[in-house]
């Protein structure tokens, strides 16, 4: 089946239609999961009702656009209702005490596979990660990224910033 005969399938809840859905997109959608989330069960849970919100909302997608785009919206905003709801972006609000870090050479960051990077993400703390994530990976901006998780604008831009300088002290560290 190709993407639209997909789509129309699982409007019509033709379960092989969702099965196969389920199959093309799961994969790709538990990495955004486990992004915010950093941990197994968690993004598990967070997939299962991602899935359950596509295959419910699917008939409001309107084609234009990337169908898989719209999906990771869906997902990442699942994964961000959970970490509002389990209140963990409360623990990187005090920003203000980090010490400022060196930057890495530019060198270690380009031997780096996209894994290896990924992996450093998932340390940093759940606030840092969520708003690096939103920012540098998903694209929104700061005023979105604070409308979406109850902050200023300028505590979105101060996580960013030191989320960015907690990876590349973990960089610096990781190729000493």
């Amino acid at each position: 089946m190709d993407e639209q005969q997909l789509i129309k399938g699982c409007i019509n809840r033709n379960r092989l239609a969702q099965r196969e859905l389920y199959e093309k997109y799961s994969r790709r959608m538990f990495a955004v999961c486990l992004r915010y989330v950093n941990d197994k069960e968690t993004a598990k849970d967070l997939l299962q009702d991602g899935f359950v919100k596509v295959f419910t909302c699917l008939d409001s997608y309107s084609g234009i656009g990337s169908f898989e785009g719209w999906m990771r919206k869906i997902f990442v905003n699942c994964a961000l209702e959970y970490l509002r709801k389990s209140d963990v972006l409360k623990e990187s609000s005090d920003l203000d005490n980090l010490p400022e870090l060196p930057q890495p050479e530019s060198s270690v960051i380009s031997n780096m596979s996209a894994a290896e990077l990924l992996n450093i993400i998932k340390q940093l703390p759940a606030g840092f990660r969520t708003v690096f994530n939103l920012f540098a990976i998903e694209g929104y901006s700061h005023k979105e990224i604070g409308e979406m998780l109850g902050i200023t604008e300028s505590t979105s831009r101060s996580q960013y910033t030191r989320a960015r300088q907690l990876l590349q002290k973990q960089i610096t560290n990781l190729y000493k």
